[in-house]
């Protein structure tokens, strides 16, 4: 019989309008729509990489080897095995365009193919035409397509003559569309696209150089992609790298996942800042309830019923809010994915995706539970006579089964939080700092209220009545500050943790490279050019000094007899290949942390000095045994040391050396770091190139410079992200300061009659704001930035500067939001009348 009752009771009321739950209304609305719209994108990005995975990969499936061709064995296997099969082979080399001094050169990304590539999807040409015809050339030179990139660094048209490691090749077309591109992964130069026949006898190939190929294949009908990884690892062995149509470009893949989630987390942020939102619609909608509570009381409602009522008007409003977050949310793909264009490399298919919205749903739900159940339990137990005497304080807290029920919702918005995230860790430390973000805010509010009204009484501001006047309502007993501190103080926190954070890598990355950082890296020299290049460049003008050391490429397939990935995990050491080195010496600048070092004259099984630091992250120890595939073939040897490797040089630095005996006879080339003057770039380049045309020269601060790119890439699209909570944090604040305009408006009305100003009136406005914004700007810049140090130093191992330009900027965004909100409505409280007001204070 209640439930009916106070189901239409809450009906009717709800009749007048949505007036009080506004806020809520807008604050459930922006957060579930920020989730929802990012869950939308990531979901339909994820489902493009899914359905067009063989496209992306170029085949049903890939088998890469490192640095070598298959040989006539595993060729005849494949062959045999599937219908189709694709060769293909990446390298990075020095495109030259021009003659004598008019030379330019740039670093280019070479694919090298055969007839058969792509065996899905299509090159797109311009001028259009096949990718046979481009590649067949004319005037016996053999035919090169390029990315748009190159062909503007170089002021290249179809048509032209450029060389690739001393042998010529046409200018077909300008490349517009590479298919298989996406699984790429990090390319320093753009893309140069020629036959692979066209480069047999370059060098380029030559055993040791630093090269990937790959076989893309077509399954036989019947066969499953399960069936054929097996077999190919029956047949080839450990030292390939298998890939599928599953995960045709994982690098796109994990990094559309991982940011992906890291945003849903910063939604999750603003959709707390929202809950506060909630919380004070909430209780600002039942402080003007006052009278229907009371009446219904006195007619006999106990608590439950008023719960009840209370209850299902919240419910139905979330729901609305909920369903109106979600649709809109639904709509950002539309709008969206066409801005995105040529930003990823397939066709992008919008459509809903069940988990973008339930995701979003349960939240929203969870969140508008958790923060309006605490002033709906107050509330209902309030006694009917202090209601008629305007007594509406909500001092205390709720009985226990509220807490409790409260805590479970808590729970479930976590435990929902953890269960939908990929990376489960990161999302239990976000939802842990923002619960401690909001508690330290409530706190320094609650504080800096207390502060400021003993400040108001203090002697010393006699003669002060401005300042102490803004004290005073500071220190008042109102919401306002807390409220405001909760609201702003999360919002401004999320961006001066991203802020902090951007500034420190960019500054490391571009600015904190050692002072004696090398001007290139040089790759794939070859034994017999060392002593000539060694001569060559030293000889040459502004070159300071050049280091080289032998290096060879493996993948460590185990580690005492294991998988290497059970023992290791994901850790990047053993994603992929990594370069080796081997020396008879230990190196000068290189000291011991563990075990022993080789002697000069050690001839017996393979030795392995590790990098200390990635050896503790691994859990290695001394007389552990790797196993490391090189070209096809398995070495296996002891750790006999552990050594401090500083990669942050930018010099010469290998994860693991071995003893010369194990490595000397295995094909292999050589790197060497170039320390030189800016000045002396140019002809250096040129001189080197035109000698060796086989090797590839890389500057340091293009490499930089693209790193650079990528996390300022990620850096905007976080900030993004935290703008949505500012923006929800905002929506708060003026309802903070919209709910306090009638005692306002009455204070100014005091004012007024006693003779202050409208000057003063305002400045006192002003200042009370002032405080209000720059504590909790300076609150947002201290967590900020300890929230930054943290994930710099424990999650990046990076060193931490404060920025005062990002932090200053954060205060900033406090004072100008609280300032200007506050002015607005101040200059609609002083246009009343005071004699209208003090009449009527109501």
């Amino acid at each position: 019989m209640t439930m009916p009752v106070s189901m239409r009771i809450a009906l009717r009321e709800m009749r007048g309008g949505l007036r009080g739950f506004r806020v809520l209304l807008v604050c459930l609305v922006l957060g579930v729509a920020a989730i929802a719209g990012i869950g939308s994108v990531r979901a339909v990005i994820e489902a493009g990489l899914s359905e067009q995975g063989a496209v992306l990969l170029g085949g049903d499936a890939e088998v890469e080897l490192t640095y070598r061709f298959a040989d006539a064995a595993e060729r005849d296997f494949l062959n045999q095995t599937f219908p189709e099969v694709s060769e293909t082979a990446e390298l990075r080399s020095m495109l030259v365009a021009g003659e004598g001094a008019a030379q330019d050169r740039a670093l280019t990304q070479v694919k090298a193919v055969d007839d058969a590539y792509p065996l899905y999807g299509k090159v797109g040409l311009s001028p259009d035409m096949s990718l046979a015809e481009a590649l067949r050339g004319a005037d016996g030179r053999p035919g090169a397509v390029i990315a748009p990139a190159l062909a503007e660094r170089l002021a290249l048209a179809p048509g032209d003559t450029v060389t690739l490691a001393g042998q010529q090749f046409r200018i077909a077309a300008i490349l517009t569309d590479e298919p298989d591109n996406a699984g790429a992964g990090f390319m320093l130069g753009p893309r140069t696209l020629v036959a692979i026949d066209a480069l047999q006898g370059t060098g380029l190939f030559a055993p040791g150089t630093l090269f990937e190929s790959a076989y893309r294949v077509r399954l036989p009908q019947g066969m499953t992609l399960d069936a054929a990884q097996a077999l190919t690892l029956e047949q080839i062995g450990e030292g390939h790298h298998w890939r599928d149509a599953r995960n045709g470009a994982p690098g796109i893949a994990q990094f559309v996942e991982r940011l992906g989630g890291f945003l849903i987390l910063v939604g999750l942020a603003g959709l707390a800042v929202g809950g506060v939102g909630v919380a004070s619609a909430v209780r600002n909608y039942l402080d003007g309830k006052t009278e229907t509570i009371a009446t219904l009381k006195t007619l006999g409602a106990d608590r439950s019923m008023i719960f009840s009522i209370y209850l299902i008007q919240i419910s139905v409003i979330s729901a609305l809010a909920i369903i109106i977050g979600l649709a809109i949310g639904i709509a950002i793909p539309f709008v969206i994915v066409p801005l995105l264009g040529d930003r990823f490399p397939f066709d992008l298919s919008v459509n809903v995706h069940v988990r973008a919205i339930i995701e979003p749903a349960i939240y929203g739900a969870l969140t508008a539970a958790v923060f309006s159940l605490w002033p709906l339990a107050r509330a209902q137990d309030l006694r009917g006579a202090a209601l008629y005497r305007g007594d509406v304080a909500q001092a205390g807290w709720p009985r226990w089964p509220y807490l409790v029920a409260i805590a479970l919702l808590v729970a479930g918005l976590c435990g929902a939080a953890v269960g939908f995230s990929t990376a489960p860790l990161l999302a239990s430390a976000t939802l842990g700092g923002v619960a401690t973000f909001l508690l330290v805010l409530a706190v320094l509010g609650i504080a800096a209220r207390k502060l400021a009204a003993r400040l108001a009484r203090n002697r010393t501001l006699r003669g002060r009545p401005v300042l102490r006047l803004a004290l005073g309502a500071v220190g008042g007993p109102g919401r306002e500050t807390v409220v405001t501190m909760l609201a702003l103080g999360l919002g401004l926190t999320v961006l001066a943790t991203v802020g902090q954070i951007d500034r420190n890598l960019r500054r490391e990355i571009a600015t904190e490279l050692p002072k004696d950082a090398p001007s290139y890296f040089v790759v794939d020299i070859q034994s017999a050019q060392l002593a000539g290049f060694l001569a060559d460049s030293a000889a040459a003008e502004g070159v300071e000094r050049v280091e080289t050391a032998p290096m060879l490429r493996g993948v460590i397939t185990r580690i005492n007899g294991r998988p290497a990935q059970e023992v290791a995990g994901d850790h990047w050491v053993i994603q992929g290949d990594r370069g080796l080195t081997y020396s008879r010496d230990l190196p000068g600048d290189t000291s011991l942390v563990a075990g022993t070092w080789w002697g000069d004259d050690y001839d017996g099984p393979p030795l392995i000095s590790f990098s200390a630091e990635e050896a503790e992250e691994i859990g290695l120890e001394i007389g552990d045994s790797l196993t490391v595939n090189i070209l096809g073939r398995p070495v296996t040897g002891t750790i006999a040391s552990f050594r401090e490797v500083d990669f942050s040089s930018a010099g010469i630095g290998f994860v693991m050396s071995m003893n010369p005996s194990a490595l000397a006879s295995a094909p292999q080339s050589h790197i060497a770091t170039i320390y030189a003057t800016d000045e002396a770039s140019g002809p250096l380049v040129r001189g080197l190139s035109r000698d060796y045309p086989n090797i590839t020269m890389i500057r340091v601060r293009d490499a930089v410079d693209r790193v650079i790119e990528l996390v300022s890439s990620i850096a905007a699209a976080t900030s993004l992200g935290a703008s949505a909570t500012l923006v929800i944090g905002f929506v708060v604040l003026v309802s903070a300061i919209a709910s306090g305009e009638g005692a306002r408006r009455y204070e100014a009305a005091i004012l007024k009659s006693i003779g202050a100003q409208r000057a003063q009136i305002m400045s006192t406005f002003a200042l009370r704001f002032l405080l209000i914004g720059a504590i909790a700007g300076a609150a947002a810049l201290a967590l900020g930035s300890i929230s930054a140090w943290l994930i710099l130093t424990f999650v990046m191992n990076a060193d931490y500067q404060f920025d005062l330009g990002s932090g200053l900027t954060i205060v900033l965004i406090g004072l100008v939001l609280t300032i200007g909100t506050s002015s607005w409505f101040t200059a609609r409280s002083l246009q009343v009348r005071a004699a209208q007001v003090l009449r009527s204070p109501e």
